[in-house]
């Protein structure tokens, strides 16, 4: 696997993102069409309407497996880096550093972590501008 940096560091899985994110909005589309050829046949109408349901409670389903999967590893990461900030400094995290800069601040290394960590909080750092600011990449190849 290569040096993982700023560059490279977004994890894209292409069964996921794009194929089967592809066939459910492709099967939603072809549930709307049914639907919509369906209008007027009461026997193909109810069907028709349940598929659509179907599909976008699938749509909804597809979402929410990432949103909660990614708000779990958030978690996790705040608590790790809480832990490594105390052990580098004594102190705990800064409470104005919100979960999406201390999620930034995961790839910093320990030489550059409170440095970047205090100047996040003081400057109020985008946790983009946190992971440009890295000088050395701590890779992070767990995240889903």
């Amino acid at each position: 696997m290569e040096t993982q940096n700023y560059a490279n560091h977004q994890r894209f899985v292409p069964a996921f993102h794009a194929i089967l994110f592809g066939i459910i909005v492709l099967t939603l589309i072809g549930s709307l069409v049914n639907l919509y050829n369906s209008i007027g046949d009461h026997q193909r109408l109810y069907s028709a309407s349940l598929i659509v349901a179907i599909m976008i409670a699938l749509l909804i389903l597809f979402f929410f497996c990432r949103i909660f999967a990614l708000k779990a590893q958030d978690r996790a990461i705040r608590a790790e880096e809480n832990l490594r900030h105390y052990v580098l400094t004594g102190k705990l995290l800064d409470p104005r550093l919100t979960v999406k800069q201390i999620v930034g601040l995961r790839f910093a290394p320990d030489e550059e972590f409170v440095a970047l960590a205090q100047r996040a909080a003081e400057e109020n750092l985008p946790p983009d501008q946190i992971k440009r600011a890295i000088k050395n990449w701590r890779a992070d190849t767990y995240r889903v």
